[in-house]
């Protein structure tokens, strides 16, 4: 088995269950590969004299019916519980009770993983499952019940907002991105011997996602982890955006397509999405936006109200998976000499890298507040700011700020460079800091965020209150 690393928090939660009185209906959700079944399957290594049974919806292709799925599920039971005759039921009432007649009693443990391919076909599938629950399910104080999915969208309208589960829903659990301390771990006894800068290079591809990780080889360059795991008819991460586009966005997929082609570039706004889909401002497009973000692609980032400290309605579309970007910026324009074994050189990814960190930063924005000293509680509204221009004030745009309530804003400039950071940054924070409308009263802390080090004449000026190596961060004790 490959080691797990991370998910301290969600075992712990996890774990907290085994104290309950009564039984438990848990939700577990997130993007493809985070590791949500084999979080669970942790849990359960975990559980001392349990049952533990796994049932998994059939992944869509064409010609998979709600029918199928109903008797691979009864053939996944037959073949854990034992019972005889079970491929032959054609409800998933009487499956649910069959399954519930085995877990009357001790400690079971049942996950039903990507319950959305399970059951997104069959209108009967979810109120049969509520009813289960109520009649039989629940009757075992010590049962505790996992719905797992990759398809968050899914989850979220039909279980976790559904008035038939309202008020049965023990844990609603959304895995996210693993942090940089645990990411480090898969370089395993290497992961001192590699530079941060070779390590990001990597994690600029596979983001915190554990599966791409487990593929990372610790004695090989990052530009051969790279080839290995893009650049190659048979790489995980040449079929994986496919994989990903079927299962989540295959309705509207070509809408969905130049969305994220358009926030591969750049961050964007609702008008300028629609300017790239040729729509009108509507419904629709806001649809295609929330799905993007409930399902942690997308990342809606919105501006705030410096007097105030609420969020204005000025809001941006920022692709925060790390992969989908590298996918769409270098793989997929020369996917066609990969297929044909053609592919001679690796196309160059220097220009990318810059929004690639930035996305690590802000995905581990956490462990920035304890390296700047700011207490959760002391914190106004933090994000990447923007500010439109405007008859009274001039355009402007940051990568990260914080605002405290002792009126002190953090203005964060992320680099990401090869090289030691050069002068120049100074004079191109200074700008930003003079094209920011704010009242008198707020002290500006500019923060310098880079990965391989800065020049002596950067750190002589004094201009910034702090310079963060986020290599540190890689460090399992700053973790």
């Amino acid at each position: 088995m490959i080691p797990f690393y991370g998910r301290k928090d969600e075992l712990r939660i996890l774990k907290d269950l085994l104290s309950k009185k009564t039984a438990s209906l848990v939700v577990v959700k997130g993007r493809r590969r985070i590791g949500k079944s084999r979080l669970i399957a942790e849990f359960g290594k975990s559980v001392k004299q349990s049952k533990f049974y796994t049932f998994s919806g059939l992944a869509p292709s064409k010609g998979i019916s709600a029918q199928m799925q109903r008797e691979d599920f009864a053939k996944q039971m037959q073949r854990q519980l034992g019972i005889p005759g079970l491929d032959k039921l054609n409800d998933w009432g009487d499956l649910f009770w069959h399954l519930a007649n085995q877990a009357k009693k001790g400690r079971v443990l049942i996950l039903l993983d990507e319950i959305n391919w399970m059951g997104s076909k069959d209108p009967t599938f979810l109120p049969k499952l509520k009813t289960a629950w109520d009649l039989y399910f629940k009757e075992n104080c010590k049962l505790i019940l996992i719905l797992s999915g990759s398809m968050s969208t899914w989850i979220e309208k039909n279980i976790i907002s559904s008035s038939g589960f309202l008020g049965r829903i023990s844990i609603d659990m959304t895995l996210r991105e693993l942090l940089l301390s645990e990411c480090n771990l898969f370089w395993h006894t290497n992961e001192r011997n590699i530079s941060s800068y070779e390590k990001f290079k990597i994690l600029s591809v596979t983001g915190g996602v554990p599966r791409y990780l487990e593929e990372v080889h610790p004695a090989w360059t990052a530009e051969k982890n790279i080839k290995q795991l893009c650049f190659q008819r048979e790489a995980i991460l040449f079929k994986e955006f496919e994989k990903i586009f079927n299962d989540l966005f295959s309705v509207r997929g070509d809408a969905y397509k130049i969305i994220l082609k358009l926030l591969a570039s750049k961050k964007a706004d609702l008008t300028e999405i629609c300017q790239a889909l040729q729509v009108k401002r509507g419904g629709t497009v806001t649809k295609y936006l929330e799905n993007l973000v409930t399902n942690e692609y997308v990342s809606q980032d919105s501006t705030w109200n410096l007097e105030t400290g609420k969020e204005s309605k000025l809001v941006q579309y920022r692709l925060k998976d790390n992969y989908l970007r590298f996918y769409l910026k270098y793989i997929e324009p020369v996917k066609g000499l990969i297929e044909r074994g053609n592919l001679s050189t690796l196309p160059g990814w220097d220009s990318v890298m810059g929004l690639q960190f930035e996305n690590l930063v802000l995905s581990n924005r956490q462990e920035l507040f304890k390296n700047l000293g700011i207490a959760s509680s002391e914190i106004i509204n933090e994000n990447p700011f923007f500010q439109r221009k405007t008859s009274s004030c001039l355009g402007c745009q940051i990568d990260y700020m914080i605002q405290t309530k002792f009126n002190t804003l953090f203005l964060c400039e992320i680099k990401f460079s090869k090289e030691p950071i050069k002068q120049n940054v100074i004079k191109e924070v200074e700008n930003k800091i003079f094209r920011l409308k704010r009242n008198r009263r707020f002290s500006i802390r500019p923060v310098l965020i880079h990965v391989n080090g800065v020049g002596n004449a950067i750190e002589e000026s004094g201009f910034f209150s702090s310079i963060i190596d986020f290599g540190e961060f890689l460090d399992p004790k700053n973790g």
